[in-house]
C-alpha cells in the first residue's frame, strides 16, 4: 500500500526510520499518530503528509492540486523532473 506520497512504503529508504510506512492522507487517526511519531523522532513533521491530511485526499497523486508547491519545496519524494512532467501531462490533459 503507498503512503500519501504515492510511493509504496516497501520500496521507501525512509520506512525503517520512520517506524514502518505512512498511511492514506485520508485516515485521520493513522496520520495523527504517524505525524506525532515523526515528529519526535526527527524534530519536526511531514509536510507531504500533513499536506495530504489537511485536503483530505489518500494520496497527493489524487489531489486536484498534484504537483504542487509542497511538493516543488520540500522535492521529496519526487525529482523536479517528474513534477515537471506530471504538470505538463495534467496541463495537456484538460
Amino acid at each position: 500500500m503507498p503512503a500519501a506520497c504515492g510511493v509504496a512504503c516497501d520500496v521507501c529508504a525512509l520506512k525503517d526510520a520512520c517506524g514502518g510506512g505512512c498511511p492514506p492522507g485520508n485516515d485521520e487517526e493513522a496520520v495523527a499518530a504517524r505525524l506525532n511519531y515523526i515528529k519526535e523522532k526527527f524534530g519536526m513533521s511531514c509536510p507531504i503528509l500533513e499536506c495530504a491530511a489537511r485536503k483530505g485526499v489518500d494520496f497527493c497523486l489524487r489531489c486536484a492540486d498534484f504537483p504542487c508547491g509542497t511538493h516543488y519545496e520540500h522535492g521529496t519524494p519526487f525529482s523536479q523532473k517528474f513534477l515537471d512532467m506530471m504538470k505538463k501531462f495534467k496541463e495537456q490533459m484538460e
